[in-house]
């Protein structure tokens, strides 16, 4: 019963036949004035609830004698009925009357009718400039698809140009109100329940940088939407995402490493041996989740005379690494070679170098990994600074406190990060560090016994 003209939903419903001839009328369409579709179904369940009742006063006349005055009035209310702006501000429970139908436009001629052009939705928009976009990374199309889902969740799918201010704000407000745990956990609340059960239970909520992070995904969809002329403006930026309260990661602790390792394993997503096999990977080498996740048998290889990880695009799969200084060379740590890595190339039936972890329906994997150690962290009850991305902190720390011989540049060269001084020379410089120079670095990583658990591939 949900109709769009242009960029607003009206409501339409069929008389029933029997009544046709006593109503004077076979339709009754209404606009709804929105162009939101979750407010338009409210708006045309109100409709569809009050046309039920009248149709049914209307068969009951037709069986009385007094028949013709009673339809006479049935008649009366659908033609002459209150403004719909005055409809849609009373209560549900008051008495609702129906707007007129809609005038049918005259008969013209196919020759002289111009098609009007269907109003550009989120949904669509999101697939012809994001999704369907060769050159966007999977990360660009995963984060702009989670944005857009949770905005879809709460407002509805609705034309771009009718989405201003207004809205970004109630959505950014309603991000500040959700629980940090949101999509790491199976949940059949929608999003205002969920914002409800973290008020009621005192939970975390999303931090100002995943607010901000969601927030700067729909504006980049919009900077597109504005160069092609298809909105008047982006209503996405220059919003405050400071919500009082920051939370900063931070390195592990000797303690909470162990603690870490003697944990129990509940995921049956993940195998435990995957789950310790990637945190061993990333204490001594420093590698993000998704670069590890992500490496294949060919991106380990020998690199004058030292087992090196290659962490490079894929342009088979559309991967690539976070920025130009993410694609680098890793050598593998000496307690990676003790607890048997390279056995994990000689494999023949699969891709991937990691066993273990499946792909997700956005072309990510190890997503699942991800959330099985956030689901981990909480129940053994670490705090909220540490993070999977913790052990990135832990190696940069370990490497700038280090007491051997080692720059600052091969440092930066080692964990993907820009230089810190891009002067000319450090520039060249960074092109020409030796695998010996990265592999002394490395080695300078080091952990207690108890930090992990003993495994061996």
């Amino acid at each position: 019963m949900l109709r769009i003209r242009g960029t607003t939903y009206h409501f339409r419903r069929i008389v029933p036949p029997a009544l046709r001839t006593a109503l004077n009328r076979r339709e009754i369409w209404v606009s709804l004035k929105t162009g939101y579709q979750n407010e338009a179904r409210k708006r045309a369940s109100l409709l569809h609830a009050r046309t039920t009742e009248l149709f049914m006063q209307a068969y009951s006349a037709l069986a009385e004698p007094d028949a013709l005055n009673r339809l006479e009035g049935l008649r009366v209310a659908l033609r002459d009925l209150q403004s719909v702006s005055q409809f849609f501000s009373v209560p549900e429970t008051g008495s609702v009357p129906v707007p007129a139908p809609m005038p049918k436009p005259q008969q013209q001629s196919k020759q002289t009718l111009a098609p009007k052009a269907a109003p550009l939705m989120l949904s669509s928009a999101l697939k012809r400039f994001v999704l369907d976009n060769p050159h966007a990374s999977a990360d660009t199309k995963k984060a702009t698809q989670r944005a857009t889902d949770l905005f879809l969740q709460a407002f509805g799918d609705a034309p771009v140009s009718i989405i201003g201010g207004e809205k970004a704000g109630a959505f950014r407000d309603l991000l500040f109100s959700l629980p940090a745990s949101l999509g790491k956990r199976k949940s059949s609340l929608t999003l205002e329940e969920e914002a409800q059960r973290a008020r009621e239970k005192g939970l975390q909520t999303l931090s100002g940088k995943s607010v901000k992070n969601h927030m700067m995904r729909l504006s980049a969809l919009w900077n597109q939407l504005l160069q092609r002329e298809l909105v008047t403006r982006n209503p996405w930026t220059g919003w405050n995402f400071e919500n009082g309260h920051k939370t900063v990661r931070r390195s592990w602790t000797t303690k909470e490493l162990a603690f870490l390792a003697s944990a129990p394993w509940h995921s049956t997503s993940v195998p435990e041996k995957t789950f310790r096999l990637v945190t061993l990977v990333a204490a001594y080498s420093g590698m993000r989740l998704g670069e590890i996740c992500t490496l294949r048998k060919e991106d380990l290889q020998i690199i004058d005379g030292i087992p090196c990880f290659m962490v490079r695009p894929h342009s088979e799969t559309g991967w690539a690494p976070k920025t130009d200084a993410s694609t680098r060379v890793v050598p593998v740590h000496s307690k990676l070679l003790e607890a048997g890595l390279l056995v994990l190339k000689e494999t023949t039936d699969r891709l991937y170098l990691i066993p273990g972890l499946e792909t997700s329906k956005q072309g990510v994997r190890g997503a699942a990994l991800g959330r099985a150690f956030s689901s981990l962290k909480t129940r053994i009850g670490l705090p909220a600074e540490i993070t999977f991305h913790s052990f990135r902190h832990t190696v940069s720390t370990q490497l700038r406190n280090a007491d051997a011989n080692i720059r600052e540049v091969w440092i930066d060269r080692l964990l993907g990060h820009e230089a810190t001084h891009k002067s000319q020379g450090t520039m060249t410089y960074l092109t020409s560090i030796s695998t010996a120079n990265l592999q002394q670095t490395i080695e300078a990583i080091s952990y207690p016994e108890t930090a992990f658990k003993k495994i061996r591939f």
